[in-house]
């Protein structure tokens, strides 16, 4: 029987069921199989709080170090964290985690030196390639001398250097609830936070991979209840979930409303303009918000549309030098953090710029949500290509209005515009739908929908 691993290892990262569709031995050959295809002779490795995390972590420290490679193991960490080390020792890295995923998933992370990206184009589907290979076969014998398996702690470091990316010094006191979810937003934030000019709240800090609160999935609207409700209760200026491997940060106002990531990409992206004199590239996906490239152009930066996913925002990123770039699912990258991902820094620039002026929350964010939005909706569908061909079909040739296919298919009028993409992993098409007003996006949402479900 020939291994396929074709379930498990997706176009980013590793990820699936443990013990079902991966385990301990099967860890041990992607470390032999990460250090190969990298050419690395040494790599820093980290895991979250996952009841299979620190097995699974070890186990690849193992493959890496029977070939000959030294390990630094970072221990529990946030997904951030490991990239941190992976920039700040120029080491390729990896972490352990299945991020917002149910307890019992698990997966990989991957990264080269600098926290560049490993994803299906770049080396991950030889990773796969060499590990089926060697489940088919056998792995070959290596006669390197063993490397060496250390430890080192580098929380109060990725806290540092986080800490001088933005001031806080002088902000005005503010009471901020974080919602960790039990995940490793409770292992990151009392370091970053602490010394900072705020009175913090902590929800469900305690590291738990069974998720016993709430799933870790803070885009889910039924995640994020405790907090909002917690908010208003505690007269907090703010609340802050993290997910599962605290890499993504959503926010909610005051009054426990959602700040949508489209208006905190659009803020951060202003404040890292004005850090850089009012110039610069900044990435946004093409579901984000039109308020994003508005905001940008005021501000006199270059806005850049890129398709949905992190590996297309980061080789972006690289492309173009640009300072910052934002998702709609709350992953927020940064030039000055090796172009990945941290939704601790953006939630530090959302203290700093709350912290800097004297209003409410919901009155800062209002200047950058200024289109209503239709979140992202899934219809599950037999034929994909066939519902989008019928979308086309519905809206080429109108007056006035544009079509593209960077990403499934963008349909743009003079007051909304949507987006149909298919979903790379289940017979699902995503809508993402904005106008001007309410009325507008609600009409054209249902229409599209018709389409997409008829």
């Amino acid at each position: 029987m020939t291994a396929d691993l074709s379930q498990l290892v997706k176009a980013y990262d590793v990820r699936g069921v443990v013990p079902d569709q991966w385990d301990e031995p099967m860890a041990e050959l992607f470390g032999a199989a990460f250090v190969q295809v990298t050419g690395a002779d040494a790599i820093v490795i980290g895991h979250d709080m996952r009841p299979s995390s620190p097995g699974l972590s070890r186990a690849f420290a193992r493959g890496a170090a029977a070939r000959g490679v030294d390990v630094t193991e970072i221990g529990l960490c946030s997904t951030d964290q490991l990239y941190y080390a992976s920039g700040a020792f120029d080491l390729p890295g990896a972490m352990f985690t299945a991020s917002h995923n149910p307890a019992q998933y698990n997966g990989i992370k991957m990264c080269r030196a600098g926290a560049a990206p490993v994803g299906q184009d770049t080396g991950l589907s030889e990773i796969r390639e060499l590990v089926e290979s060697w489940l088919d076969s056998g792995a070959p014998a290596f006669d390197a001398t063993p490397g060496t398996i250390t430890q080192r702690d580098t929380l109060e470091d990725y806290a540092a250097h986080l800490r001088a990316l933005v001031d806080l010094t002088s902000i005005r006191p503010l009471k901020v609830v974080v919602d960790a979810g039990n995940g490793m937003g409770g292992h990151t934030v009392p370091t970053v936070f602490a010394g900072l000019p705020l009175d913090l709240v902590p929800m469900y800090f305690e590291l738990d991979g069974t998720f016993p609160n709430h799933e870790a999935n803070p885009l889910d609207p039924a995640n994020i209840v405790d907090l909002q409700k917690r908010v208003p209760e505690e007269g907090a200026d703010l609340g802050i979930a993290f997910d599962g491997d605290a890499d993504r940060c959503f926010v909610v106002d005051q009054h426990g409303d959602p700040v949508s990531p489209s208006a905190i990409t659009a803020l951060v992206a202003s404040r890292e303009l004005a850090k850089n004199g009012g110039k610069g590239t900044v990435i946004h996906n093409l579901i984000t918000s039109w308020s994003v490239p508005e905001v940008v152009r005021e501000q006199g930066g270059t806005p850049v549309r890129t398709r949905v996913g992190h590996s297309f925002i980061k080789a972006e990123m690289a492309r173009s030098g640009a300072i910052f770039g934002g998702e709609h699912s709350a992953h927020y990258y940064f030039r000055d953090f090796w172009n990945a991902d941290t939704g601790m820094l953006a939630a530090l620039h959302v203290l700093a710029a709350l912290g800097g002026q004297d209003g409410p929350l919901s009155q800062l964010v209002a200047e950058y949500d200024r289109y209503v939005g239709s979140g992202e909706i899934n219809s599950t569908v037999d034929d994909q290509a066939g519902r989008l061909a019928a979308i086309k079909a519905a809206y080429q040739g109108r007056d006035g209005i544009t079509l593209d296919e960077l990403d499934g298919l963008t349909v743009t009028a003079a007051d909304w515009w949507f987006n149909v993409r298919p979903s790379n992993t289940e017979p699902l098409l995503r809508l993402n739908a904005e106008a001007k007003d309410e009325p507008t996006m609600a009409k054209i949402r249902d229409e599209v929908l018709e389409t997409i479900r008829s």
